[in-house]
């Protein structure tokens, strides 16, 4: 259950609700789990709006945007990383209706630590998850 952050100059995005849905539902996708309330619930994307002076490369330039998605260890293989880079890339550019955006979007993957991940007041491992999951689903 992927959590992701994005961080923009104010004003970046025409519609943030918009693009923090399309973001966490395509997190989901790349991690591959099912469409239950368990993952569609606590699968979310969090958009910072921040001053254009809160944001700056080396050479002065703010129009960048970072995009952080804490996962899981181990859910995204390498084919996987490829593919939900490229496509929040895409995502981010589209939602800033700014195809040239997609150069200066900063995608980074981070991994929670087995029982790292905490919902409801309980730090979930992996195992925990899963159990979950099976039992949402009526297989455990």
């Amino acid at each position: 259950m992927p959590m992701i952050d994005v961080y923009a100059k104010a004003g970046t995005f025409r519609d943030t609700k918009a693009l923090a849905r399309d973001l966490a539902a395509a997190v989901m996708r790349w991690e591959g789990v099912p469409e239950i309330p368990l993952f569609k619930d606590n699968t979310a994307a969090f958009v910072h709006e921040m001053p254009s002076d809160a944001i700056s490369n080396v050479s002065g330039d703010s129009g960048h945007v970072r995009v952080q998605i804490l996962t899981p260890q181990g859910v995204l293989n390498r084919e996987k990383q490829l593919g939900v880079v490229e496509e929040l890339t895409h995502i981010v550019a589209a939602a800033a209706g700014d195809p040239t955006l997609s150069e200066r979007t900063w995608v980074l993957l981070v991994e929670s630590p087995d029982g790292g991940w905490g919902i409801a007041g309980h730090a979930n491992t992996n195992a925990d998850i899963a159990a979950a999951a099976r039992k949402a689903l009526g297989r455990g």
